[in-house]
């Protein structure tokens, strides 16, 4: 199975977008999730909010911050993730406008596209490390968190949220439907 897919290019891939957001400003939620739909198309999972207390590397968007993970619908082919990340780039700007402060230009939403497999989540970054891979355009990708048959394990540079494992079922509930669009893209 694995070698016929080779030949024809990388296995496709599930696109899902993490979105970091004041706790009281659920309407920048709404936003931002319709704005990442308009541009990476239908939302076809939704996460629960979690709470985000792992780093204060954020203060600058709230005090207080929530996180939602997205799963759009369809296959992609995994270059797309510079693409992607360039969008949320773009969204994240337009946030400040979308908060109601005409004199802030800080972004008031953060945007984690990345996609998920069989075997791996991987994020975009505009930021530079050992364990990131530059692909192009100041983009780099990272493998956060890889699947077993045991479940998701981490990574000594995974981030704090991930390894914590408060995600894993909603990242295996996303596992099952890049699953379920892979075997159907079979038939």
């Amino acid at each position: 199975m694995a070698a016929a897919q080779r030949r024809d290019g990388p296995v496709p891939v599930k696109l899902i977008s993490g979105l970091l957001y004041p706790a009281e400003r659920a309407e920048l939620m709404e936003w931002a999730a319709g704005r990442m739909s308009a541009v990476f198309g239908d939302i076809e999972l939704a996460s629960q909010s979690y709470p985000f207390g792992y780093t204060d590397y954020y203060r600058d968007i709230a005090p207080r911050l929530e996180r939602r993970f997205f799963v759009f619908a369809g296959l992609r082919h995994p270059f797309g993730l510079v693409v992607w990340k360039k969008l949320a780039i773009s969204i994240e700007a337009e946030s400040a406008a979308c908060a109601g402060t005409d004199t802030d230009t800080g972004r008031h939403v953060n945007i984690d596209p990345g996609y998920l497999d069989g075997a791996r989540l991987v994020l975009a970054s505009t930021k530079d490390n050992a364990h990131r891979i530059y692909l192009w355009d100041d983009i780099y990708a990272e493998t956060t968190m890889c699947r077993k048959k045991s479940g998701w394990i981490s990574f000594s540079y995974t981030f704090p949220d991930f390894a914590s494992g408060v995600y894993d079922d909603f990242l295996d509930s996303a596992r099952n439907i890049w699953r379920r669009d892979l075997r159907s893209r079979r038939d």
